[in-house]
């Protein structure tokens, strides 16, 4: 199901310095919320993947603002 508002994660707060997704054509749409002109297209797979990837530490060392 397409769902054209971007979505916002409750994570965020209210500086607008997070990513959005949205379901569009059957793909998944990504763009951060305080500068929407670049979109990132992926299927829901490949999102769903990288989210476990996320939730199980795979991209941590990337959040260090020393590297």
């Amino acid at each position: 199901m397409d769902s054209f508002v971007w979505q916002t994660s409750s994570y965020s707060g209210a500086n607008a310095d997070c990513l959005e997704a949205r379901a569009v054509d059957g793909l998944i749409e990504l763009r951060e919320s305080d500068d929407g002109e670049i979109i990132v297209r992926t299927t829901p797979l490949k999102f769903a993947k990288f989210l476990q990837g996320i939730k199980a530490g795979e991209f941590d060392h990337l959040t260090d603002p020393a590297v």
